[in-house]
């Protein structure tokens, strides 16, 4: 018995670490940490297939949490605005991440009940992102706030195709993953 312990912990325990390691800086969760409740109002709601929760109804994120999964800007026109608008927010794929969602479609559903269906793979791909500012103003309800799906359509030629226009989903509430 001892042997076998040696054994496994000569070779199988350098790999285990290797491999945990190697996960770790290629930005997957190897232990989810607990997520905790959000403190202000909610913004998001991501439910479905995920491995952390803070309540019944999934991931409840409030703008703190959001922020705190790192701030990305994007440059980018719209289908809906003028020229080039400059948008902050937190990456698609963070969020994911953070609650260890997995599947192969998102739900994004609008504060209106709008709901979009976004490929999974999209998150990372194209590096999707959840607005919560443009042109340097928190969005609120009033001008598609408080978060709007956004995909640098400027970076990717393909994004500038209509099927992608009806993923840009505004007043954003809750994603679900399937």
């Amino acid at each position: 018995m001892l042997e076998m312990r040696a054994a496994w912990t000569s070779v199988w325990a350098p790999l285990a670490f290797a491999l945990s390691v190697g996960a770790l800086e290629a930005g997957v969760v190897v232990a989810a940490e607990p997520l905790p409740p959000p403190e202000g109002p909610v913004l998001l709601v991501v439910s479905g297939n995920l491995e952390v929760t803070n309540s019944p109804h999934g991931a409840q994120f409030d703008r703190e949490m959001l922020y705190g999964l790192g701030l990305t800007a994007v440059d980018t026109t719209t289908a809906w605005t003028d020229g080039v608008q400059a948008f902050e927010g937190v990456l698609l794929s963070a969020v994911l991440d953070r609650v260890g969602a997995h599947g192969t479609t998102i739900t994004a559903t609008a504060i209106n009940d709008y709901e979009a269906r976004i490929p999974f793979e999209d998150a990372a791909t194209y590096e999707v992102l959840l607005a919560a500012k443009m042109n340097g103003t928190e969005m609120t309800v009033r001008d598609r706030g408080p978060l709007w799906v956004v995909y640098p359509r400027d970076a990717y030629p393909v994004l500038m195709e209509p099927l992608f226009n009806d993923r840009w989903v505004w007043q954003l509430r809750e994603i679900r993953v399937e």
